[in-house]
């Protein structure tokens, strides 16, 4: 039977308390999702709490996802999740766990949606602590940007288009694919969400887009001016906001995902930051309708 919790202090209350809180399982993100006109649901699983969110697939098909969850799961969780994949025709059920090896329940290993290993700096330590785990060149090129006086400064609203047209920018320079400018708006709008510039000489070099939720400061995305790379603004803007998130009491700094095969220059530069790593179980999927799933599987291998 589906207990929904409807209440968002009850929902934060035990979310956030988790150490290295997963925002992707917060309050806020499901809000988020509702505003891409996602359908979602904020269960209790006896006494376990999860977002699950209805994902659009090809010819009106659809799968449902639970991205990141801590806690084990079980056959008896399942069932709860599994009743409402049928009711919603869903094909498959996804999901990321932290630790857990999904096989044993039926699962299949596939390509994850989120990164499958992070960095994270642990902020319990001192700035002088935190400097000197960085890489030296690392550290060089910090001391570098603030001594020609670059800085960071709070995104305001109506300075939303400077970051996002940084964004496309950059992702355009490296060919990677970009979420639409009113998927990043959104994301802006909800309460967790901040963006930082690194300003140099009244211009704006580079800007990130932060996320804070319980104990975690999360660097999420970020684009920079390609003519300025001398000025070496991107080091300089994270470590402010590593102190600054210190500075508001956060224990985690998580740089949101490294690969060197996949992300060779990004994981360089984050590396050079210190921190220690973190590995996920990676992404799991769980066919509800069995032939459906193997032409969907199909259909996307033929891509």
């Amino acid at each position: 039977m589906l207990k929904e919790i409807i209440n968002k202090e009850q929902w934060e209350q035990k979310m956030s308390q988790q150490s290295q809180a997963q925002f992707l399982q917060s309050w806020d993100w499901g809000g988020f999702q509702q505003k891409l006109n996602r359908k979602i649901w904020r269960l209790d699983l006896e006494g376990v709490y999860v977002l699950v969110i209805k994902m659009s697939l090809p010819f009106g098909h659809n799968y449902l996802y639970i991205p990141r969850i801590f806690w084990e799961l079980d056959n008896p969780k399942l069932e709860v999740i599994k009743e409402l994949a049928r009711n919603e025709k869903s094909l498959f059920i996804r999901t990321e766990p932290i630790k857990q090896d999904l096989a044993v329940l039926g699962f299949e290993k596939v390509k994850a949606v989120q990164p499958e290993k992070t960095l994270m700096l642990d902020l319990n330590k001192s700035e002088e602590e935190l400097l000197a785990e960085m890489h030296q060149k690392t550290r060089y090129n910090i001391r570098l940007a603030a001594k020609k006086g670059v800085h960071m400064v709070t995104c305001q609203q109506e300075q939303f288009t400077a970051f996002y047209d940084l964004l496309l920018d950059t992702y355009r320079r490296k060919s990677k694919r970009l979420h639409s400018r009113e998927y990043y708006h959104e994301l802006y709008q909800q309460d967790m969400a901040k963006i930082f510039f690194a300003e140099y000489q009244n211009k704006i070099l580079c800007a990130n887009m932060m996320i804070f939720y319980g104990d975690t400061a999360t660097y999420l995305h970020g684009g920079s001016s390609f003519n300025d790379k001398s000025i070496m603004a991107p080091h300089l803007l994270q470590w402010e906001q590593i102190v600054n998130a210190k500075k508001l009491g956060y224990k985690y700094y998580d740089f949101w995902g490294i690969d060197p095969v996949k992300w060779p220059g990004v994981t360089r530069f984050k590396l050079g930051f210190g921190g220690f790593e973190v590995h996920y179980q990676g992404a799991w999927e769980l066919p509800i309708n069995e032939l459906k799933y193997k032409l969907y599987k199909l259909l996307k291998k033929s891509r």
